[in-house]
Formats: structure tokens, sequence, C-alpha cells
């Protein structure tokens, strides 16, 4: 992983998992035992599923940059979609505290966005690669023969 990449992934993962464990404690202080197992497994699942759109993300920026727009739009709507999902077919289990997953998966979440933007603000990425006006000067005019 390129090391642009993987500072994106620290500034996104670990705000994200200090307050997975900030929600762990409110969730065991609230609703005992399973409210902590609730918040636990909201914020990993929110921090697996923004992982891994990220990885694609950067992954589509790279070989196919010119789908990067369209690819993160869909990307989001996905995601949303499956945790949707995830939510609807937990919502009456007794495994954990629903409500302490909803309410930790959706703060992960936002804290995830939050965390993401905030680091490519803090980004320095060129607007214009220097190294292309080397290049172009540094090639020959006129035919090789």
């Amino acid at each position: 992983m390129p090391s642009n990449d993987a500072r994106n992934l620290l500034q996104t993962a670990v705000p994200t998992a200090a307050v997975g464990v900030l929600a762990v404690a409110a969730g065991g202080v609230v609703a005992g035992g399973k409210g902590a197992l609730g918040a636990a497994v909201g914020a990993v699942l929110a921090i697996v599923f923004m992982g891994i759109g990220l990885y694609v993300l950067q992954w589509t920026a790279k070989t196919l940059p010119h789908l990067f727009q369209a690819m993160g739009l869909m990307l989001y709507v996905a995601q949303l979609l499956l945790l949707l999902i995830f939510v609807g077919l937990f919502k009456d289990t007794s495994l954990f505290n629903a409500k302490a997953f909803a309410l930790s998966l959706v703060v992960a979440t936002v804290v995830w966005m939050a965390a993401q933007a905030r680091a490519h603000m803090k980004a320095k990425l060129f607007y214009v690669d220097p190294d292309s006006q080397e290049r172009e000067k540094s090639q020959k005019a006129g035919s090789a023969t």
C-alpha cells in the first residue's frame, strides 16, 4: 500500500476506532454486556465496510480514473444499503443490544466520513504533475530516423 494510502487509512480508522471504544464503554454502562457487544459489532462493521470502500476507491482512482466519481457515488449508496440490510436483519436479535448497535454504527460511520474528508483536505495532492513538463521538454522533436 503506498504511503499516502496508508496515511489516509490511518487518519480515518484511528478516530473511528477511538469513537468505537467510547461507544463500547457507553453501551456497557447503559445496557450492560449486551450493550457493549452491540456497540462493538456496530463499530467494527462500520470500520470494515468503510475500509473496504476506501480500498475500492483508491484502486479505482489508480486503475480506472475516468470512473472514479461514478464509482464513489455507487460505492456510498451500496455501503448505506448494505448497512441498512444488516441493521434490518439484526433488529430483533437477542445476541446484543440493537439500539447500542445501531447508534454505534451510525456514529462510527459519521466519524469515518468526517475523518476521511479531513484527511483529504489535509493531503498535499498536486493539481498538476510537475514532472510532466520536464518529460515533455526532454522528448526530442521531429522524427527518430
